[in-house]
């Protein structure tokens, strides 16, 4: 875990170390709202915005990982928890802290399962975003209160766990069988031998446990939120 806190005179503080922070929303007023709350509860000098997915990728491309990150659910290049795994599997060592208007308890335990560490409800005063940080820098996750253990979509949540186990490139090549391509296609936009590719499609039918391509789709679609409720940000 990157995150530690910093012993300081006023306990009611929250100082990270030296780095910087992520904040993926594409509200503007939320966004700034977010990165004034970073300043002034964790201590971050530079708290970097971004309004989607793609644009949150590029810049953790370009940079060391970031301390921490603050995760909008629904954005406008991302489907579910697509974006949430996407983060996790560039930037897998940094806490990702997921703040949504939608507080489901389904909602929050998949988005735990798919490798958050900490969920806040959107609309929560500064000290609870103090105690969300204060807690994934004690190595815990945070939940809100409100929520139940085990009162979550088992089902999707085992699908989510052997999704998270895909590496990136296999991850592509699942979101490139969900648009119904074969095989020499998928080799053809990735530039790797078809060869390579049936390989990695065997090995991701083993991660999600499934005997045939058409199952794997299934298993990928069954994992999106917009299964879960039909309520958004």
């Amino acid at each position: 875990m990157s995150l530690h806190p910093v012993p300081v005179s006023d306990p009611s503080e929250t100082k990270m170390p030296q780095g910087w922070a992520l904040v993926i929303d594409d509200h503007p007023l939320f966004c700034d709202a977010l990165e004034l709350t970073l300043r002034s509860v964790a201590n971050f000098a530079n708290v970097v915005t971004a309004d989607s997915l793609e644009r949150a990728l590029d810049r953790l491309n370009q940079d060391v990982p970031p301390s921490l990150i603050l995760l909008d659910l629904n954005l406008p290049d991302v489907d579910g928890l697509d974006g949430l795994m996407r983060l996790k599997r560039t930037a897998e060592n940094t806490p990702v802290i997921i703040v949504s208007s939608m507080t489901d308890n389904s909602i929050i335990a998949n988005s735990i399962t798919a490798g958050a560490q900490g969920f806040v409800p959107k609309h929560s005063h500064r000290s609870v975003f103090r105690e969300a940080i204060q807690t994934i820098a004690a190595g815990d996750i945070y939940k809100p209160a409100g929520y139940v253990e085990g009162n979550g979509a088992e089902g999707k949540e085992d699908h989510l766990t052997r999704l998270c186990s895909l590496t990136n490139q296999q991850a592509r090549i699942l979101d490139l069988i969900c648009e119904g391509k074969l095989n020499k296609q998928i080799a053809f936009d990735l530039s790797i031998a078809e060869t390579t590719v049936k390989a990695h499609v065997t090995a991701i039918m083993r991660k999600l446990s499934v005997q045939s391509r058409t199952q794997a789709v299934l298993v990928a679609q069954e994992a999106k939120y917009s299964k879960v409720l039909p309520s958004s940000d």
